[in-house]
């Protein structure tokens, strides 16, 4: 369940751009709006169906022992694939994310696991996991996802199966906005928010050379230390990061920023 930050927090009138793409980035932009920020919606990233769903619907109308659903989006696409637009059939059930097991609730199905830790690398160190010989795994994902959940659960003897059900692409920006958001950056834009490592590069081709440095000095909003250490590895100083990828998470770690900079 989201739970709202506590109404003493104070934007102070921070802008922040939010990259997420937009059925994502909906809510965030409306709850920083309530909290006296200024949003600016410029989406990294676009969220449309695989284009060829054969081998997905197949693996979705098997049984499994496990299913693991990596983001709300799989949850959305699985279930456009699936018999009654629902989930396949698993023993065991498991989202990565607060927010996706929300949204596979709302299909019916409470699932059985939530890691606190919303990575495969917390993923991986559940219980569950420990001892997974021949156990059939449905990974629900988009395409070209992290291998790291994959590899490691074959090298502890699980039966692995991938269903790729929707796909990440660069999303096609009006120049005239980009351009609007470069020109006015400094006056408008105090911290970004970057949810995912495929953001921060699509971010970077779409702000372009002219772009790039103004993004390098404005106050990055992270949600994993992976993501942390992409960020210094492009040059990134100004870094916070979020205890999490839920909008609770980001808009107490703009909280605490915009303290910061209300206090210079």
């Amino acid at each position: 369940m989201f739970h709202l930050p506590s109404n003493n927090i104070d934007l102070l009138g921070l802008g922040v751009l939010v990259t997420r793409p937009t059925l994502q980035a909906t809510r965030l932009c409306a709850l920083i709006q309530k909290y006296d920020g200024r949003p600016i919606h410029l989406p990294a990233l676009t969220i449309e169906p695989v284009i060829n769903a054969i081998r997905a619907q197949d693996f979705l109308s098997q049984s499994w022992d496990i299913a693991i659903y990596t983001s709300v989006n799989a949850v959305k696409f699985a279930a456009q694939l699936t018999p009654e637009n629902k989930y396949p059939q698993a023993t065991t059930f498991i989202a990565i994310g607060q927010a996706t097991a929300t949204q596979l609730e709302l299909l019916g199905k409470t699932p059985d696991i939530v890691p606190v830790r919303q990575d495969s690398e917390g993923l991986l160190t559940l219980p569950i996991f420990a001892k997974p010989i021949g156990k059939r795994i449905l990974i629900m994902r988009g395409v070209g996802g992290r291998a790291l959940l994959n590899n490691v659960l074959k090298q502890r003897k699980a039966i692995v199966t991938i269903a790729e059900v929707y796909r990440r692409i660069l999303p096609n920006i009006s120049p005239k906005i980009l351009t609007d958001i470069i020109v006015n950056w400094e006056s408008k834009i105090d911290a970004v928010i970057v949810t995912s490592g495929e953001i921060l590069d699509n971010l970077l081709v779409l702000l372009g050379d002219i772009g790039y440095p103004k993004l390098l000095d404005t106050s990055l909003i992270v949600v994993s230390e992976r993501l942390q250490l992409k960020a210094k590895r492009l040059g990134f100083s100004k870094i916070i990061q979020a205890n999490g990828a839920n909008d609770t998470a980001l808009l107490t770690a703009l909280a605490q920023l915009a303290q910061m900079q209300h206090s210079y």
